[in-house]
């Protein structure tokens, strides 16, 4: 009898390590082999698996960016000897704190009341603490204001174990097409990056650009050290804009359970949404994955499609829990149980990608990627 492990999972998605190596090498040539790259890996590596992503990435990226100290403990362990630094890009909460000195991680810090919570428990330790400065540009999520940056400057200049190793900002907009408020943003980070230079002359990084703004900026940007690519790593351009050069890496596949042909007037999922109409009869295929698997329930009645036998398949009815269903009554050859199915990816001459299933579902990609559930079984492969 087959163990549990041996058993794939009913819905899976096959990560292809080398597409995430490419996409890395063909960023790096459009910032600059001058400098560096901090590969974001937070939510399980935009939902690709934590472990074989930040092990692939590790010679590709200078440094790791997560959202929180447990990411950041998981990637750790992952990387065993690895001098990689690794940069909490969310406010660290008052009792993870400790845990963020004594591992050397490091933190983003906005406030002066933060560094000296951070510098206070550093000396206990005999450390110093590693931090970032904020600045708010326009994000509005975390950061000084830029009115009350100078003044705050100097505060974060007394605190004797804190180790002030570079400044950072986050773009809003950077990936729509208007350019307008993204250019004026960079001009003010600039700003504020010559005066953080006179009172931290020797930190290092210099930080801002995120996939949209290496793609679309990477020249106004020639002040900065260091850009955090996320969602381009993973073979999706935000916006749309640079998606030429990047290749996707992840693929999501089910396969077909059960072919039935039904009758005109049939009733298809919850709530008695879509009714056949095809004379004589309808081919419905069950899909074994469902929004259980991550398979967004938004994507009911909004076009969205399948691939199987490298044709386009139509969704049917409501998106459930554990499985979907699609009209196969075009195929020819026809469909059968236990053929392929692919809800992203490509098959044949066609592809499905998460920027379409995102539109479909009038959401984004990272939330396409970051909702696949752990049920779906991850597989790498070079």
């Amino acid at each position: 009898m087959p163990s549990h492990s041996d058993i794939p999972s009913r819905c899976r998605a096959q990560i292809d390590l080398s597409a995430l190596e490419e996409n890395a090498r063909a960023l790096r040539m459009i910032w600059g082999d001058d400098r560096g790259l901090m590969g974001i890996v937070k939510a399980d590596a935009y939902g690709h698996g934590l472990g074989a992503i930040a092990t692939a990435l590790s010679a590709q990226v200078e440094m790791f960016g997560v959202a929180s100290l447990d990411e950041a403990m998981q990637l750790k362990q992952v990387l065993g000897e690895s001098e990689k630094d690794i940069f909490l890009l969310g406010s660290v909460l008052p009792r993870e704190r400790e845990a963020v000195v004594e591992n050397g991680l490091l933190a983003s810090v906005t406030h002066p009341e933060e560094a000296a919570a951070f510098s206070s428990l550093a000396a206990d330790k005999g450390k110093s603490a590693r931090v970032h400065l904020a600045i708010d540009t326009g994000m509005g999520r975390l950061g000084m204001g830029e009115m009350e940056f100078g003044e705050m400057l100097q505060a974060f200049g007394a605190f004797e174990h804190l180790s002030i190793e570079g400044l950072f900002s986050h773009f809003p907009v950077a990936d729509e097409q208007e350019q307008t408020y993204t250019l004026d943003q960079i001009e003010r980070f600039r700003k504020a990056v010559e005066l953080f230079r006179k009172h931290f002359p020797d930190a290092a990084h210099i930080h801002i650009a995120n996939s949209a703004g290496l793609l679309r900026y990477a020249r106004q940007l020639d002040f900065t050290t260091l850009a955090r690519p996320g969602l381009a790593l993973y073979g999706v351009a935000p916006g749309g804009f640079g998606q030429q050069g990047l290749k996707p890496v992840m693929t999501l596949k089910t396969e077909i359970a059960l072919i039935r042909e039904l009758p005109p007037g049939q009733s298809i999922s919850y709530g008695r949404t879509f009714i056949t109409s095809r004379d004589p009869v309808t081919r419905v295929a069950t899909l074994a994955a469902g929004y259980g698997d991550g398979y967004l329930r938004q994507l009911s009645h909004s076009g969205a499609e399948v691939l199987i036998g490298g044709h386009r398949c139509p969704l049917l009815g409501t998106v459930t829990m554990d499985q979907i269903l699609v009209d196969v009554s075009g195929l020819n050859p026809s469909a059968k149980p236990g053929d392929e199915a692919i809800l992203i990816g490509r098959q044949g001459m066609d592809e499905i990608t998460a920027r379409e299933m995102a539109e479909q579902a009038a959401t984004i990609p990272w939330q396409v990627f970051t909702g696949i559930s752990k049920r779906v079984d991850r597989e790498f492969f070079y």
